[in-house]
Order: structure tokens, then sequence, then C-alpha cells
């Protein structure tokens, strides 16, 4: 459950903490008092879509807090929050959410840094805002579907996962049998591109370093002249007729003569020795890189074309050599496929044949459990629909099959409803007015807010369109509902608040030209003002105040029964 909620710089609220107990929480208020932006708040909290009009003016940041309280019940909270890395202490999680003037967000679960989607699929489990956009829901027949295997879920999960995974996997073979049938033509264009390519590049023969070899030959031959002429100077100089070697050599002979009579001599006679040695071997190698060195133009001519092929294979398969190879790689697979797309295109139509035999049997075994939870459905719909006022009201789950697979298998879904005596019940969009649509949803709650496993429900106005005993019997369902999870609830009807275990007055205030909102949990004696003003609009009078406490009497009566 939500037990405290701290929100700052958020629309019109600057600083607020509120804090909310087990049961029915009611929040009343003035039209444009904020108690939407509340629920907002907790919207955001559970991964909603961000927006720096949320941030209220003239701040940099808008900053949501909750502290959720979950018992072991919670298994699948429990299992994510594992799977992320983030501990549980207490049985308490706080989520947190800033969003700045840009509209980015950061969000946090018990203080680790998360990405949106882990805030979000936390947050919806821990969360079920329903608002009068969600009555909305029963308008579209697609997804009624959707509805009806929330209800199966516990019979329906097992199969429709297997159904789920190899309709996805029919579903990538059947694409990729058309891409084989399809546009022979294009297939040898491509042929015939491949096999020109792999030629290219085979012949070539390319290997790998050869480049780099080919520019350090073509860096000597081209340079042949000079590195001959200085090369000779260097022998010369150290063998040739300026007798540097021999020089040194004397001069070695000199300090040997020495070096024992002096040792300051010695290290110098060591450094001198060793250099004479080295400028010999020097000298050897210098003569016979001479020997060897031979003008080659044909030669130089033969590295200029392999270079030459090299750049123009990198300008066409890539930008190296390992490029160049991995093309080759990839383009010879795809051309193997082509040719043998005719063998390729029958092994895959066979598979889809087994793929599609058992997504019959699959689908099959859907619809059979789909149709037996329907009447179930069905009966407990009507059942809750008597409580609400609609005792004449016949609902069943309407069947029709598709011609082809989809991910929810053959079955098409829609909830047909008569709601009078007499008349054949019809598609549920066509004939349900807004009043109905509210307690038709509000029974789907009712018969899922035991089993759905979330901490709160949320109701944001979804008693529009009602009245009398309607809104009597609205007001009691909502009770109930708040038996299994805590259930917050703005509303506008007396009969909701006067049920509350918990009533939160919203204001709006305007103070140096800025709106403030406030929320104050009222006594038992506020609540009869609140409830007469719910009753009568702005004119408070005894007699209103007389009922209002006849309300809250009675309310409290009918909770007792609900126990």
């Amino acid at each position: 459950m939500l037990r405290e909620l701290n929100i700052r710089n958020f629309a019109i609220i600057d600083d607020l903490t509120v804090s909310f107990l087990e049961g029915l929480t009611v929040l009343t208020g003035e039209t444009g008092a904020g108690k939407s932006i509340i629920i907002d708040a907790v919207h955001q909290l559970a991964g909603g879509r961000a927006s720096y009009e949320f941030v209220r003016h003239g701040a940099n940041k808008a900053e949501l807090t909750g502290l959720f309280q979950i018992t072991n019940n919670h298994k699948a909270i429990y299992e994510k929050l594992e799977e992320v890395g983030i501990e549980i202490e207490e049985d308490s999680i706080i989520l947190q959410r800033e969003i700045n003037d840009k509209g980015k967000s950061v969000c946090r679960i018990n203080g680790k840094l998360v990405p949106l989607s882990i805030l979000r699929e936390v947050g919806g489990k821990l969360v079920d805002i329903h608002g009068q956009h969600e009555n909305q829901e029963l308008m579209d027949e697609k997804l009624h579907i959707r509805l009806l295997d929330h209800f199966a879920h516990k019979k329906i999960s097992t199969i429709k996962e297997q159904y789920e995974k190899t309709y996805y996997a029919y579903r990538d073979l059947s694409k990729e049998i058309i891409q084989l049938s399809n546009d022979e033509k294009q297939s040898i264009q491509k042929i015939d591109m491949y096999q020109f390519q792999i030629k290219e590049i085979e012949d070539a023969k390319l290997k790998i370093g050869e480049e780099e070899e080919l520019l350090e030959e073509r860096k000597r031959l081209s340079n042949f002249h000079k590195i001959f002429e200085r090369a000779n100077i260097a022998y010369e100089a150290i063998s040739g007729d300026m007798n540097g070697l021999d020089l040194i050599g004397k001069s070695m002979g000199a300090l040997d003569d020495i070096a024992e009579l002096d040792s300051q001599f010695k290290e110098i006679q060591e450094i001198v020795t060793s250099s004479f040695y080295s400028l010999q071997d020097a000298s050897y190698q210098i003569k016979s890189i001479l020997d060897d060195l031979e003008f080659n133009p044909e030669r130089l001519n033969e590295v200029e074309h392999r270079l030459t092929q090299y750049q123009t294979l990198k300008r066409k398969y890539g930008s190296s050599v390992e490029e160049i190879l991995s093309y080759l790689e990839k383009i010879s697979g795809e051309l193997n496929q082509l040719l043998n797309r005719d063998e390729a295109l029958r092994l895959a139509e066979q598979k889809q044949k087994k793929l599609e035999e058992t997504l019959e049997q699959l689908a099959n075994e859907l619809t059979n459990v789909r149709k037996e939870c329907a009447q179930q459905l069905s009966e407990a719909i009507m059942e809750q629909l008597r409580d609400l006022h609609m005792e004449k009201a016949k609902f069943i789950v309407n069947f029709e099959t598709h011609k082809q697979f989809d991910i929810n298998g053959k079955d098409i879904v829609t909830f047909y409803i008569s709601t009078n005596v007499g008349e054949p019940p019809k598609s549920l969009p066509k004939i349900a007015s807004g009043g109905e649509l509210s307690r038709i949803m509000l029974a789907l709650k009712t018969i899922f807010s035991s089993t759905e496993g979330v901490t709160s429900i949320i109701f944001d106005e979804v008693d529009t369109g009602v009245s009398g005993r309607v809104a009597q019997a609205i007001a009691e369902k909502i009770s109930a509902i708040s038996n299994h999870s805590q259930v917050l609830c703005i509303t506008h009807l007396p009969q909701v608040a006067a049920m509350a275990d918990q009533h939160y007055l919203i204001r709006k205030d305007v103070e140096d030209n800025r709106t403030f909102t406030t929320v104050s949990n009222i006594t038992v004696e506020e609540r009869a003002v609140e409830i007469s003003r719910m009753m009568s609009g702005s004119e408070i009078t005894d007699l209103t105040i007389q009922h209002a406490k006849e309300l809250l009497n009675l309310a409290k009566e009918r909770k007792s029964s609900q126990k």
C-alpha cells in the first residue's frame, strides 16, 4: 500500500506530504483545486510519461517520492527487484522521480538509479490507476480479448506463452518465405553480382600484412639511388679509404697498453673496444647490403600494380584487408543461400506447415480455455451488475473466428450486453451509456481486485454520470474493493465520500500572486460539512448538514455489514 507521498514543485503544488492508511481514502474538493494533480504525481511515480509542463513555474525540477509497504504476497515485486539488484528493507519500497524543466527525468528505487522502464514495471505492480479514460477501453472491441485473458490469467498464461513463442517463430519464417519467393529477377542479379565480387576478391589472393610490406618495398625501390649513394659513403668512412675503423683500432690498441697501468682508462678502453667491434659489424652489414642492391624498375612496377589492386578493392569492399575478407565471407554465405533458394524455400515451407499445425493446436486450446472462463466472467459480471442496479442486464462474451492466426490465436472476442428485458444482446460499445460503462468497468475491477496483487488501486472520478441509488451502489462497491486493496478515490459523489476510512479535503489558495494546493485530513464534523457541500453545492444549511450526518451513519452501517 502507499504509505506516504511527497510532492515538490509539481504543477501548482509547492511542497506537500500526505500519509495514507489502509482501506478507502477519498479526496474531495472544488473543481480545479488540484485533486487530479495528486493522482498525476502517483502516475509519474509509477512510470508515466514525463513532461516539462509538470514542473511548477519558476522551479528547475519537480520532485516526487512515494513510500510503499508490501507483504510476502507480492512475490512478483520481490523477484523483479532482486533481478535488478535492489534490496528491500522492512518490506518497504521507495519510488523517487525528478522531472526537470526540459522534461527529462531521473528515477530511483530504494535510492538506486534505474531506467524508466524498470520504474514503470515495478510501479505497475504497486499501483493500478483507473480513470475515466479506462472506461473507453470497453469502447474498443479489440481490447475485450485482453480483459478476458486477464480474468483467465491462471488457466491461460502457460498456453498463451507457448502460443506467442510459436507465433513469432511462424511470423518470422513467413517473412523469410516471402523474401525467398519474391523477385526472382532480383535474385538472379544478386547472384551475378556476388559471383563477380567473389571472383575479384579471390583472384587477388589478399594476404594480411602484405600491403604494409609492399609499401616498405616501394619506398626502398623508389629511393634506390639515394640509398646506394649514402650507404656507400657510410661504408667508405668506416672501412674504405677514410680508414675510420683503422684509426679506431689504433686508439683501441693504445688504450689496451695503458688500461692496466691507470684504472682511469679501463672503462674508456672498454667503450672504444665495444665501439670498434660494433662498427666492424655494421661495416660488414652495409657491405653485404651494397653487394645485394640492384636497381629493378620492373619490380617497382609490379609493386605499384599490386598496391593499386589493394586500393581498388578497399574502395569497393572495405577499409582494410580484414574487412574485405569479412565481406567475402558474408556474400559467399548469401550467394550459397541464393543458389540453394529452391531447397531453402522447400525446407522453410515444410517448417512453416509444422508450425501451423502447432499453432492450430495451441489456438484451439486457447479458445477452449477462453470459452470456459468467458462463461465464468459473464456470471461474475452479472452478479456485480445486480449489486449496481443493473438487475436486468445480460452480459455475454461473443466469439468469432479469424481466418488467419494473430498474436491472440484465432479468436475475435467481443463483449455483448442487453440492459433491457426482451432486447437481444448487442456489442457493448454500441449500446452502453456512460453510466453503464462506469458500472461495467467497476464490476471488472471488483472481480480483478482480489487477484491482481497490486498494493493500491486509484479511482479518478470513475463515478461520473451516476446519481441516486446507483451512486450508493457504486460507493458500496468501491468500499468492498478496499477490503482487498488500499483504494484512493477522487470523487464528486457524497455517497462515496461517506464510505471513506480516511477523507482528505483539497483546497486551492492564492498567496502573493501564487497558487498553492493544500491537503487536510478532515475530522468527522468537517466531513459532514464537506459532504453537505457536495450534496447541495455552495449553500450549506442545518438541513444539509443533518442529511450529511445521516449519510455518514448509513455508510458506517453498510461498511460494518461488508466485514
